[in-house]
């Protein structure tokens, strides 16, 4: 099922999420939910609490594929990269900010297996993005020259 994305203003964007402890069918069911409202948003990255569920949960959809993150947390992060970011709760603006150019995460899956993950560049800057809204952080927290785009 799509679901509708918040918007900026809305008091759960702002909320650090819980982590989550009940890998079912529930679980299972939310990350499709924001499976398929990533691809009709043509996102990069969607966070449970920009659909309203305050979760660690995130899924990405980069060039390296299509991931789903369960209570994702970092190992280690390195470099540095500049680069244009926007937000599905944040239409029609996009913002310069630094993030790492390598992480490491270790995460779980909708099952509640554990894994870990090294990403670079842009799918590092996704993850980065992503786990930040987890933590109820904005890109706009902490990017410079956030201006206005055309849709």
């Amino acid at each position: 099922m799509i679901r509708e994305v918040l918007q900026v203003g809305d008091p759960v964007l702002r909320k650090v999420c819980e982590p989550v402890t009940r890998f079912d069918e529930e679980l299972g069911a939310l990350i499709d939910d924001m499976k398929q409202t990533l691809f009709d948003e043509e996102g990069a990255g969607l966070a449970a609490p920009q659909i309203g569920v305050s979760k660690r949960v995130v899924v990405v959809n980069v060039d390296e594929g299509y991931f789903e993150f369960v209570n994702p947390v970092f190992v280690w992060q390195k470099g540095e990269q500049t680069g244009e970011e926007g937000c599905l709760s944040i239409r029609g603006k996009a913002g310069a900010v630094t993030r790492p150019s390598k992480v490491k995460i270790l995460f779980q899956d909708r099952k509640g297996d554990r894994y870990s993950l090294v990403a670079r560049d842009f799918f590092a800057r996704a993850i980065c993005h992503e786990l930040d809204h987890l933590d109820g952080v904005l890109y706009t927290d902490k990017a410079k020259n956030v201006h206005t785009v055309e849709d």
